[in-house]
């Protein structure tokens, strides 16, 4: 097993500006570089077994920001050279000329998330936020004519990774979760974080399906 990084796409370059901007008390520094022949923005997101889990983006544009925004309750991404308006949030681009050995992409791991499946919505909000104050992206892509959504996340260090996740019968297009830990209404997929009184959580769509969870342990 080889502990390379393994390079995870997102379905646009609008996904990866929710992954590292959205809901976030700092946005995260976004990574230009050349992968696979093409001009990329990268971030780091996981260790899995000291293997770095990056999610990526092919970009066309260069600058100094990237940009993510609402504009009438949708969002918006683009890359821009200045941080002048103050309701936008900015991930800041750091280029990188070339890219290390040990940070070009790996052949794969047999090192898995091991899948784990919960039973509804709110479980796996409040999974989300079971560890920090903000909450961990939902991962979500196809897999077998459904889809899976979740959480990637390990109970201690030393131990197994596991996907926590829920099956839903189509895409849930919408970017984020909505849930309240006070009315007992059930979670719903919504455009926006921006109805006060409530909690959210942002879902990151995948262009194809995970490479590294164990399918095999999946439950009928």
């Amino acid at each position: 097993m080889d502990k390379l990084p393994t390079y995870i796409q997102v379905d646009s370059p609008l996904e990866f500006s929710r992954l590292v901007c959205a809901l976030e008390r700092v946005p995260r520094v976004s990574f230009l570089h050349e992968y696979e022949g093409k001009e990329v923005l990268s971030v780091q997101m996981d260790l899995l077994k000291e293997k770095p889990i990056i999610y990526y983006t092919p970009v066309d544009n260069r600058g100094h920001y990237l940009c993510y925004e609402f504009k009438s309750g949708k969002e918006l991404s683009s890359v821009v050279n200045s941080t002048s308006d103050a309701a936008r949030l900015y991930s800041p681009i750091v280029k990188i000329k070339t890219l290390p050995n040990n940070l070009k992409g790996g052949n794969g791991s047999e090192e898995k998330y091991h899948p784990i499946e919960l039973e509804d919505l709110a479980s796996l909000a409040k999974l989300s936020y079971g560890f920090e104050d903000s909450p961990f992206p939902l991962f979500t892509f196809p897999c077998n004519g459904k889809w899976l959504m979740g959480v990637f996340m390990n109970f201690n260090e030393e131990g197994a990774s596991y996907f926590c996740h829920v099956v839903l019968n189509k895409n849930p297009e919408k970017p984020f979760l909505k849930y309240s830990t006070n009315n007992g209404t059930e979670p719903s997929f919504v455009d926006s974080p921006q109805e006060h009184g409530y909690s959210y959580i942002k879902i990151i769509k995948l262009k194809e399906t995970h490479p590294l969870v164990n399918y095999g342990d999946l439950q009928n």
